[in-house]
């Protein structure tokens, strides 16, 4: 089923490796020309231009695109228990998980009577995206706001595409997941639309935008404040319209397709190994599932496997188009030194290591976006319950970014507190060093201090 690429008699660079290797191809750069006129409507039109981008995307013309507080209480009494019980579980976890990251506040003494203080100061606003085209994702909800939550980020607004099903608001256990956190201002607004409200704002348009604005204990004509951050996964439009308004907001990534990749020996099991490559090709026609093995045995019973399960799964269309994609392969390696190598090059989103002394192995992995170890540690297990986060950086960034986290909402800062004495044992080289980059005034500023 999958493709096959075989490295064993090959000893190439990591960057050949890279460009060898099964990737998901986006033009993001013609995307951005494809947003670009809706991120500047909104920027000028604000609610009228996202109630045109509404019935032009998705197909309904919202009434409301601040979701009013009764449909966030309505959806959380309507949720079904089972579902209920599985996000506060997710919740829980994930506070556990997030808290874990905290960096604290560190005071060093440079000299004596002089110190520098690393502070870690939270974001005030931020906007936090959840997608809701060929899946619902409440589990989304709850990584984007935990880590949020946690880093002590005053003000979060959250956007989720608006659904014809459902009256124009986004999907109810969006809303209900949003009512578990907290979380009151919710906008039924999606794609590229939603990053340009978040990052300028939008300005009302009718009659029952200033009632939303009132009932939520604001006045005047501002329906969305711009934010600080945005966050959040998203279709290839989301991110190229994140692309276009880094720098007026900061941004987590610009994340693409899912992907996975699985480095396993022969002690693996072919079963467990074709139904994680499979739960990542569900989620979209362009996931990649790459495995990697020097076993060719467990690469013929690990793709017929594939093949039979896919063949019964719910979303066969769609997962059977990724996997056999170019961005999915298996990829035959001549001993574990070099599955390191090729995994290392790929850089996963999810990566999973199923070989002996899958400890040790996953410990020498260097770029990835999430290792899960072992067989009982699947991709979907971070993806709900694990209390790690799931948006994770795609497309081989993993050898530069990380994951979403509480860091993607502190800011670091640094206060100097020099006393008198502590400024005048400095001023000599000071000064010095003002004056070999020609900037006098520079040491002159340190000089008038001293008495």
């Amino acid at each position: 089923m999958l493709t096959r690429i075989d490295l064993r008699d090959t000893d190439l660079t990591a960057r050949e490796l890279a460009e060898a290797l099964p990737r998901a191809t986006l033009d993001v750069a013609a995307a951005l020309e494809a947003v670009t006129p809706t991120i500047e409507d909104v920027r000028v039109r604000g609610a009228a231009a996202l109630r045109d981008a509404a019935e032009r995307f998705d197909h309904v013309r919202p009434e409301h695109l601040r979701v009013p507080a009764s449909a966030l209480s309505e959806a959380l009494e309507a949720l079904d228990p089972a579902v209920r019980e599985a996000l506060e579980l997710s919740i829980t976890h994930n506070r556990a998980g997030h808290s874990a990251q905290l960096p604290t506040e560190r005071v060093t003494e440079i000299v004596p009577g002089g110190t520098v203080t690393q502070r870690w100061v939270p974001v005030r606003r931020v906007g936090l995206y959840v997608p809701g085209g060929l899946a619902v994702y409440p589990s989304s909800v709850v990584m984007n706001v935990v880590a949020a939550q946690v880093a002590g980020v005053e003000q979060v607004a959250l956007a989720s595409p608006p659904q014809k099903d459902h009256g124009g608001l986004p999907h109810p256990t969006i809303l209900a997941a949003c009512a578990l956190l907290g979380v009151e201002e919710v906008y039924a607004v999606g794609g590229a639309q939603a990053v340009a409200m978040l990052a300028y704002g939008a300005v009302a348009e009718t009659s029952a935008d200033r009632a939303d604005i009132r009932a939520a204990g604001g006045s005047g004509e501002q329906l969305c404040e711009p934010v600080d951050v945005v966050t959040g996964p998203g279709n290839i439009f989301v991110a190229a319209a994140k692309r276009a308004v880094r720098g007026v907001v900061g941004i987590d990534a610009e994340a693409g397709p899912t992907e996975i990749a699985i480095l396993a020996d022969a002690t693996a099991d072919p079963e467990l190994v074709a139904a994680d490559l499979l739960s990542q090709a569900e989620h979209d026609p362009h996931a990649g599932s790459v495995l990697i093995t020097d076993s060719l045995d467990l690469a013929q019973a690990a793709d017929a496997a594939l093949e039979r399960r896919t063949a019964v799964t719910r979303h066969a269309e769609r997962a059977r188009t990724a996997l056999t994609g170019p961005q999915s392969a298996i990829v035959l390696v001549r001993d574990l030194e070099q599955g390191l190598a090729v995994t290392n090059a790929y850089a996963a989103e999810h990566l999973e290591v199923h070989t002996a002394h899958a400890r040790e192995v996953a410990g020498r992995v260097r770029n990835a976006g999430a290792v899960f170890v072992g067989p009982y540690s699947p991709v979907p297990l971070g993806d709900y319950l694990a209390g790690s986060n799931h948006v994770l950086p795609t497309g081989g960034t993993a050898r530069f970014a990380a994951g979403l986290s509480v860091m993607a909402y502190l800011k670091p800062v640094q206060v100097i507190e020099y006393d008198a004495a502590a400024l005048a044992s400095l001023t000599g080289p000071l000064t010095a060093l003002a004056e070999s980059e020609d900037l006098p005034a520079h040491g002159e500023a340190a000089r008038a201090r001293l008495r």
